[in-house]
């Protein structure tokens, strides 16, 4: 009968960790709401005012990487249609072509009576 208790499959396997199995329930549990708060963070840094209740109406299983963690690309996705469109920008282009004549010492002129004599 000593060998019944042999075959046991639990007999060789040690006991886990309690504490990894509680730290990934409560991080499974907490993702979401992590990325919700995530997302805030980013648009507030980007200076994008979020309509109200966007992020109760929004997936937040979809804000996720494949770990787990907020993902900063998703997110980036998330905010995309609220973000302002970044000013071009263009070449200094002093001294290329025409200017008008600044202020400054004025440059001689001759008088319309001066050149009609």
């Amino acid at each position: 009968m000593s060998d019944d208790q042999s075959d046991s499959p639990f007999s060789d396997v040690p006991p886990a960790d309690p504490a990894v199995s509680v730290r990934a329930e409560v991080q499974r549990e907490y993702a979401a709401k992590l990325a919700a708060a995530e997302l805030r963070t980013q648009a507030a840094k980007d200076g994008i005012t979020l309509p109200d209740g966007f992020t109760d109406f929004l997936d937040s299983s979809k804000l996720l990487g494949e770990d787990g963690s907020p993902s900063v690309e998703a997110i980036g996705k998330a905010l995309a249609p609220w973000a302002a469109p970044k000013e071009p920008e263009f070449a200094q282009l002093k001294g290329a072509g025409h200017y008008a004549r600044q202020r400054g010492p004025a440059l001689p002129t001759i008088s319309l009576d001066v050149r009609n004599r």
